[in-house]
């Protein structure tokens, strides 16, 4: 019974909807919540209820677990929007808009679709990192009056999340009716249920008035936000305490420096499965606007209202180990798209490359006919030690900033970003997986993964 199957989709897409609305709505309390005295090392690993903060809420809520659910659901209309906060992500995005549609750059292009469309793209996002936080800092009152306070983003957090919720709860509604009426390309269509195409999207590369709406929401809005959140953080952390938290700002350091570096790679970003497979849905644009300013600034804000009490040389290490992931998840990147730039044509740690020659199938828009094309797999260098070896660099600068808000006092709530992209990261290695075994057949799943056994970790996994 093929209904069977499409009902049990649709509620799975309703239970996410549900939960990442809930979810993203605690974060903002959680993040709030004053800790308790410090917690023993054995208890840091142990559920959320004895961490700082919870252990009291945990209580209340299993004495009365209607009351509780009734209170949790609430949370997720507390916060409502304010004519402050309206304004901040008017100048915020209008900023944004100006810098992506006038700042120069070369074109770039990202992978061929099945239906032959090629997407192109400005590479101006270094240009946009450095004038976007220029002008964030200088039009603040950290130089001058300033036209803001350079903390509002702590201040004005739950009313900027409540109207990006509106937002993106509309931009989805939106983009779930262009993709069926009038999408960008040919890569669209319906699945033939209206619930999962409004959560996974009905169009792949949907564009309005020349604005690529996939790239502006994941890259320009919503990294450019994580990336000033932890700066804006830091300072209303010092002007509370009158004293630097040395965790929280080196955090928000090495997070600048991971995000700076996202932008230098934002073209590789553009040919990654979150964009070539992922279609533009409440799944993708709603998780940018929402569920990232809330979910990956929690460790940052969290630290605002408590202190991480580092020491400069303790939070300096931790530093350090994150600035070593950042670097090398910056060198691993850049040697693959270095690689592909180049047709092949270098070498890689001093050697030639080593890689598979794989075909697949596309449509030629020129004859409407499928064509055979190649691409180049790489299996040296970074990625002949495991097939995505960079998540593990990319995990020793997650775990770092979560360490920097120091668990050890403050219990497992600040480890919650590190925890959720690990779990992120594994399940996309596995999509990939699948990804790539569809289109290049065993071109990738016996030849190439002969030579490159290990999915991310050699010898484990």
């Amino acid at each position: 019974m093929p209904w069977v199957g499409d009902l049990g989709a649709a509620l799975s897409c309703l239970q996410t909807f549900v939960a990442q609305l809930l979810v993203a709505s605690i974060i903002i309390h959680l993040s709030a919540l004053r800790p308790e005295p410090t917690i023993h090392l054995f208890r840091l690993f142990l559920p959320f209820a004895f961490a700082p903060g919870l252990t009291g809420m945990v209580a209340r809520c299993t004495a009365d677990l209607p009351q509780c659910g009734w209170d949790l659901w609430g949370a997720a209309f507390q916060a409502t929007p304010t004519l402050r906060a309206v304004q901040f992500l008017a100048a915020f995005n209008g900023l944004a808009l100006v810098l992506d549609q006038f700042l120069p750059g070369d074109t770039k292009y990202g992978p061929e679709t099945k239906t032959g469309h090629v997407p192109a793209y400005c590479d101006n996002a270094v240009a946009h990192c450095i004038v976007f936080t220029i002008v964030f800092v200088g039009a603040s009152n950290l130089l001058w009056d300033g036209y803001y306070d350079f903390g509002i983003m702590f201040d004005e957090f739950a009313p900027i999340l409540s109207c990006l919720n509106i937002i993106g709860l509309s931009l989805s509604a939106f983009l779930y009716v262009k993709g069926l009426n009038f999408p960008s390309t040919a890569d669209c269509g319906s699945s033939g249920s209206m619930l999962i195409d409004f959560v996974w999207g009905t169009e792949l590369y949907p564009r309005v008035f020349g604005v690529d709406i996939k790239r502006f929401v994941n890259c320009r809005f919503s990294m450019t936000f994580w990336m000033v959140a932890g700066l804006s953080f830091s300072y209303r952390s010092f002007t509370l305490h009158g004293e630097i938290d040395y965790g929280l700002l080196l955090g928000a350091v090495s997070q600048f420096l991971y995000l700076f570096k996202f932008f230098t790679w934002e073209i590789g970003y553009m040919r990654s499965i979150d964009i070539i497979v992922d279609r533009a849905g409440f799944e993708i644009q709603w998780g940018c606007l929402v569920w990232v300013p809330s979910l990956y600034t929690l460790h940052s804000r969290f630290c605002v209202v408590n202190p991480s009490g580092l020491s400069r040389e303790a939070a300096g290490a931790i530093f350090a180990v994150g600035l070593l992931g950042v670097i090398l998840n910056y060198i691993a990147d850049l040697e693959r798209q270095n690689f592909r730039e180049c047709d092949g044509k270098m070498k890689i740690w001093g050697k030639e490359p080593v890689y598979i020659k794989a075909t697949y199938t596309a449509l030629d828009p020129a004859t409407n006919k499928q064509v055979v094309r190649t691409s180049l797999l790489l299996a040296s260098g970074f990625w002949g030690v495991a097939r995505h070896f960079h998540y593990v660099f990319e995990l020793t600068a997650a775990w770092s900033w979560c360490f920097l808000a120091n668990p050890f006092n403050n219990g497992v709530v600040p480890l919650f970003y590190a925890a959720f992209l690990t779990i992120l990261l594994l399940h996309r290695a596995k999509r990939d997986e699948v990804k790539c075994t569809n289109k290049y057949g065993k071109d990738y799943s016996e030849k190439y993964c002969s030579i490159v056994p290990y999915l991310v970790l050699p010898g484990v996994y």
